[in-house]
């Protein structure tokens, strides 16, 4: 398997097959991927504040609490979802 050790050396796919083919032969450098993660600073949340109708911040509650999550992690993985879906559809 050959190694790759710059984002420059990855090609840009035309088809997702092409990309399946490239991948097939070819792995990331382990300090490439260790470079490329995304270390997150507290410093990097901005406090906000919306305004809920009382019934539906119920119900997103109920729904965090039946998933086992803090409603407020789930609000922002479902808007982290929705605005990669967004991004796509550009």
């Amino acid at each position: 398997m050959k190694s790759v050790s710059d984002w420059d050396k990855i090609p840009a796919f035309e088809e997702e097959e092409e990309e399946a083919k490239f991948w097939l032969v070819h792995e990331l450098d382990g300090r490439l991927m260790a470079g490329s993660v995304h270390q997150p600073d507290s410093r990097e949340s901005t406090t906000i504040t919306l305004r809920f109708d009382p019934r539906m911040l119920s119900r997103i509650k109920r729904i965090a609490r039946t998933r086992f999550l803090n409603y407020q992690s789930m609000m922002k993985q479902w808007l982290a979802e929705r605005l990669e879906d967004e991004i796509r559809k550009q």
